[in-house]
Parts: C-alpha cells; structure tokens; sequence
C-alpha cells in the first residue's frame, strides 16, 4: 500500500472522490457475494479533519436494483395522509430551494412528509398540506388553449 503524503484539509471534490472510490471497492466485493451496493449521502464533513461516508448493502431484487424501505413504507401510507403513492421521488419547489419526497412518517403527525434539499441532500419536514399544495402548483397546466 502507498504511502501518499495526506492533504493539508479535505475538499467538497476530494471528499466525493474518494467516496466514489470508496463504493466502487464496496461494489467489488459485495458483488462477489451476489449483493448490490448504495451510496448513502456524505455526513458530518469536517473539511480539516473528515467525513462519514456510508452504504447500504442488500440482496437484489429480480430487476437487479436495490430495494428501498423508505419507498416501500412511503407507498403503503401514502393514502392515508392524502398523497399518491407515485409522489415518492418527486420534486417540489417552495419557491426558493428545490426538494425531493424521501419519505413518510406516521409517528410525526404534524410533519410527515420527509423531504431533501435537492442542491445539498439536507433532509427537511413538511405537512402533507404543504407537499400537496406545491405539488399542484408545479404541475403545468397542459389542456389545450380555448378549452
């Protein structure tokens, strides 16, 4: 193993870097098990000291993608706070930042829809009236004018 000379502080760049380098090896391994690997965001970047890079490491499904709980759960309650089941995944604008539904939770009454920042993946919370209020005003109005 080289001895490479370590940097005087760690980037944003140098830090996706090596997470990219990071899930490759885990990739590698995992897939001489038969699994299949995902990047979890980075977290707790200290840019003088480190990072936490994590992943998730499951068994494929038939398609060879990985299963997401957070989908699945999202799918099951999505009804009963009012939301489609197919609204996992899509983006919303408040106006000034961009998010991405990530999630449901039924034990945060008051907010359940768990949502990402899209720039920088920072989770945010939101009631079910916010998320559908923003989701129609994103839609575009596609019928055909004089209609």
């Amino acid at each position: 193993m080289p001895n490479a000379k370590p940097p005087r502080n760690l980037t944003p760049v140098l830090c996706r870097r090596l997470q990219q380098e990071m899930l490759k090896a885990c990739q590698d391994v995992a897939g001489r098990h038969g699994l299949v690997v995902e990047a979890k965001e980075i977290t707790g970047m200290e840019l003088c000291w480190g990072f936490d890079a994590a992943v998730r490491v499951s068994i494929p499904l038939p398609d060879g993608t990985l299963l997401d709980p957070e989908r699945l759960r999202f799918e099951a309650l999505a009804e009963a706070f009012g939301l489609s089941p197919t609204d996992f995944g899509r983006q919303f604008s408040t106006g000034r930042d961009l998010f991405r539904i990530t999630g449901i939770a039924p034990r945060r009454p008051k907010y359940p829809v768990s949502a990402e920042r899209i720039p920088d993946g920072q989770g945010f919370k939101f009631t079910v009236d916010q998320v559908a209020l923003l989701l129609q005003k994103g839609m575009k109005d596609v019928t055909p004018k004089g209609q």
